[in-house]
């Protein structure tokens, strides 16, 4: 895959497509891609500041890990989604651990040469906070939903912002390919519940669950049951 292709990849995500055309090819002119194989670390958390990444093919786990071994799931970043904004705003060490759910194939813009193109370029910045505002507003949503929304509704909802590529894609997906453990991490329930609520979701004829993945076969029922 060469810079044409990553550039079409990386433009079926309304971050990127949107970007100045000069900060498109600067950020691809930087890029070296990265490959990882099943469950190694792209970064864990208290690592140094490393750059901006995208993701070109696989899935990433964002995640933290507490003292006696219990992981919190908050995200899987899937193509075309960029992360790792966060440590150019503030230099400080990565906030969690990125781990690759299978192999996986990145691009990585490295710190020290983004930020000089953004010394350069002093109006990109506001299209990194925009990367970043995006998020921002996810986390609010799901902390919301995590108090307030029943869990079937969330697990609803969670697979439509799964197949949007979480408001960064147009909703064409109808595979979402994530084992009910990960699922379940994300949405704070247990495996038993999710599995659950997904055979009912089945049952309606709104999913159909595979070995590792979930069929979504009527994206406008399931956008009805994340909002019930």
């Amino acid at each position: 895959m060469d810079a044409a292709q990553w550039h079409a990849q990386l433009a079926t995500g309304q971050w990127f497509s949107h970007l100045p055309a000069p900060f498109q090819t600067s950020l691809l002119a930087h890029a070296r891609l990265r490959q990882l194989t099943a469950g190694q670390y792209l970064f864990k958390r208290g690592d140094p500041p490393c750059g901006l990444y995208a993701v070109l093919e696989g899935s990433l786990r964002i995640s933290a890990v507490n003292e006696h071994g219990k992981e919190a799931v908050l995200s899987l970043v899937e193509p075309p989604f960029w992360f790792g904004e966060i440590c150019l705003f503030d230099g400080l060490p990565r906030t969690h651990d990125a781990c690759a759910v299978g192999p996986c194939t990145l691009l990585q813009v490295p710190q020290q040469a983004l930020l000089k193109d953004l010394d350069e370029n002093p109006r990109y910045w506001r299209d990194l906070a925009l990367l970043m505002s995006q998020k921002l507003r996810l986390s609010f949503i799901g902390l919301e939903q995590l108090r307030l929304m029943p869990a079937s509704v969330r697990l609803a909802h969670r697979l439509l912002m799964i197949i949007d590529g979480h408001g960064d894609i147009e909703p064409s997906r109808r595979l979402v390919q994530l084992p009910q453990e990960e699922l379940a991490a994300l949405l704070s329930l247990s495996r038993q519940t999710t599995n659950a609520l997904l055979k009912d979701l089945q049952a309606q004829g709104i999913v159909r669950l595979g070995y590792g993945a979930i069929e979504i076969l009527d994206a406008g029922r399931l956008r009805e049951a994340a909002h019930t």
